[in-house]
């Protein structure tokens, strides 16, 4: 080489290093690739401006999807409540609705959700093709067992019903509806397992917006088939009353609605550069260490499901009972359904933007990272979900009187939802830790550890729920099974974080957890007395419309404004957390 070449790639060396690039020359005619996105020592894209703001951006973009999700769904259970009301008829279709989630889980869902993004992630790192082949392989796989599952279960639907209601005398008209509901409404486990395996495909390659958003379509269309059951048909009130054409609308209207959600997700991992071939060579290519990770959280499912119909079966035996009260399994999934919202809006969206992370942090033994991102996670969650869990112990009767006493379902019969939704109040907080935790256990690809969380959570929720059945009478048993909930999710937490902590070296951040959720506590506790005694002074004794939701309004602004100056007080800076550019 001679000495000019030398010099002169030597200048460009030097102009490179300042520009703060090694790229080549470009092509004549070719326009320069886009920058790509900084890395972080995780490996994870941050688009430049650190790897936790690219988690709280990833999360904000979930979350804004979820909160339009969750807001058209309320609107949808609404319609759902005015056009079905809570008793009797509207546990048929609730229960109906409620199998095929319950048996999508059991039979891939759960394993979708926490085993195979670390296994997708491990791929992509791994694997000479980017886990291009081990992708399709895995999709194809699931696809054909929930087909197989599918068409099992809608052959099944009587036996299945019968595990979750009695088929007595007095309730024969009630099972055979259900049955019939089932039938239109279990081919959505095929459709549910398409959206999950999309879903996680997207999420593996950190684009998590799509799967928050598109259930929007869902809910869309349900509100249309309910407004054209309330706008189009009589509205029956019994069991018997219900028509051929209104159980084949809302059966089908239901299913449609689900296939639209999860169809909507075909032009995003397109997008995403995911191109689908079935590939049925599953020997030998890396399958059985994801199924052999499955099989515990199949088993975990399973702990769940049996708990699960053991509350269903309870409370649908006080709906036969008191058939028009709106104390019983209806009642319960709604009250649930708004429980579980700040948890859907915050911790879900931070837990599928953080588990990826948490599962790179694992395989490069980055423990110390693990831990804070989990610390980080719990402290800025519990922000929205410590005073969010004593609104509803607070407001409970208001809420469920405000959006439930419509159409079919009056005051009367809205007035126990809401003490279920008090009664599930407090439990929103250990729910909501304990789900964190347990992504800690995934990260690990440790699958094993959640399912003996989850029989020793499932057995004290089963033995509690149980003694509602027996003691209480029908009006307060089920509200007893939704304290019941809670409090086996406190010993469930308890028992994480005691386990997760001995993984991490002993050590789970324990004082600082502790402090800020003691903060968070004074602040909402303070904060609800106050709440209520304004909504009880703006209550009017006049039997106007309005004047409940405007006590309702009322509380609950001064609540939220209470606790926001209480927490700035006591300096719980998670607080300003959730509105800065970064996590750290």
């Amino acid at each position: 080489m001679t000495e000019r070449k030398r010099t002169g790639r030597l200048r460009r060396s030097r102009t490179d290093q300042r520009r703060g690039r090694h790229a080549a020359p470009r092509a004549p005619g070719r326009t320069r690739a886009p920058k790509a996105p900084r890395r972080t020592r995780s490996g994870a894209a941050d688009g430049g401006a650190g790897e936790g703001g690219g988690l709280l951006r990833s999360s904000l973009v979930m979350a804004a999807g979820t909160v339009v999700s969750r807001a058209t769904g309320l609107i949808r259970q609404v319609l759902q409540a005015a056009a079905l009301g809570t008793g009797l008829l509207a546990t048929t279709y609730t229960q109906a609705n409620t199998v095929p989630t319950s048996l999508y889980f059991l039979f891939i869902g759960g394993a979708l959700n926490s085993v195979l993004v670390p296994q997708l992630v491990r791929a992509r790192t791994e694997h000479a093709d980017g886990g291009r082949a081990f992708e399709q392989r895995l999709v194809t796989l699931v696809l054909c067992v929930l087909g197989v599952g599918t068409a099992l279960a809608v052959w099944a639907a009587p036996q299945i019903v019968g595990l979750y209601q009695s088929d007595t005398p007095e309730g024969h008209e009630a099972f055979e509806l259900t049955v019939t509901f089932a039938r239109f409404l279990l081919p959505q486990i095929f459709l549910y397992g398409l959206f999950g395996v999309l879903g996680q495909v997207l999420n593996a390659r950190n684009r998590f917006g799509a799967m928050m958003w598109t259930p929007v379509l869902n809910n869309v269309v349900l509100i249309a088939v309910f407004g054209a059951y309330v706008g189009l048909m009589t509205v029956p009130e019994r069991v018997e009353d219900i028509t051929p054409a209104q159980v084949t609308l809302l059966g089908a209207g239901t299913t449609l609605a689900l296939a639209v959600q999860a169809l909507a997700l075909i032009p995003y991992v397109r997008e995403a550069g995911f191109r689908f071939r079935p590939r049925f060579d599953w020997r030998g290519t890396g399958l059985r260490r994801s199924v052999g990770a499955a099989r515990w959280t199949l088993l975990f499912v399973l702990a769940n499901l049996v708990a699960g119909t053991v509350v269903t079966r309870y409370a649908s035996a006080a709906d036969q009972a008191l058939p028009e009260d709106g104390v019983g399994f209806t009642a319960y999934s709604n009250a649930q359904t708004i429980w579980m919202l700040p948890q859907a809006v915050v911790t879900v969206s931070l837990v599928t933007a953080l588990l990826p992370r948490m599962s790179r942090a694992v395989a490069e033994k980055r423990l110390d990272d693990l831990r804070a991102d989990l610390s980080r996670a719990l402290r800025i969650s519990g922000v929205v979900i410590v005073p969010a869990a004593f609104f509803f112990v607070v407001f409970g009767p208001q809420i469920a009187g405000l959006l439930f006493a419509h159409g079919a379902a009056g005051p009367a019969s809205a007035r126990p939802l809401g003490h279920m939704l008090q009664a599930f109040g407090l439990g929103l907080i250990p729910f909501s830790a304990q789900y964190l935790l347990l992504r800690g256990f995934y990260a690990f690809e440790d699958t094993r550890t959640p399912f003996r969380l989850a029989v020793g959570i499932g057995a004290v929720n089963i033995a509690l729920v149980v003694g509602c059945h027996q003691f209480l009478p029908p009006r307060w048993a089920v509200t007893g099974m939704a304290g019941a909930y809670s409090l086996s999710y406190a010993v469930g937490l308890f028992l994480s974080a005691r386990r997760l902590r001995h993984r991490l070296d002993g050590r789970l951040d324990g004082r600082r957890l502790c402090r800020t959720y003691g903060k968070l506590t004074v602040s909402a506790v303070a904060a609800g007395v106050l709440g209520r005694l304004v909504a009880q002074a703006c209550a009017s004794p006049a039997p106007a419309a309005w004047a409940p939701a405007a006590a309702l309004a009322a509380g609950g602004l001064t609540m939220v404004l209470m606790f926001l100056l209480l927490a700035r007080a006591l300096r719980i800076s998670e607080l300003r957390r959730l509105r800065l550019p970064g996590l750290t």
